[in-house]
């Protein structure tokens, strides 16, 4: 069971903002990359380097990825 601190996927204020962040960040919209970002930024505290390999709930990351495609 999931701990009250872990993002949630099911959380559907969190996945559309995070959507939202995702389409925001500007250049061109990648949605792979720039999900995988916004899902790093709100679980490490920052936007991922270069050589940033942590992981990402993939359950969240999935869930705003689907989330922008929706909206696409």
């Amino acid at each position: 069971m999931p701990s009250a601190a872990e993002p949630q996927a099911d959380d559907h204020a969190l996945v559309a903002a995070l959507a939202a962040e995702s389409q925001a960040l500007g250049g061109v919209f990648e949605p792979e990359r720039d999900c995988w970002r916004v899902v790093h930024r709100h679980v490490h505290g920052m936007l991922p380097s270069e050589y940033d390999i942590r992981d990402v709930p993939e359950d969240l990351y999935l869930a705003v990825l689907a989330a922008c495609r929706a909206e696409l």
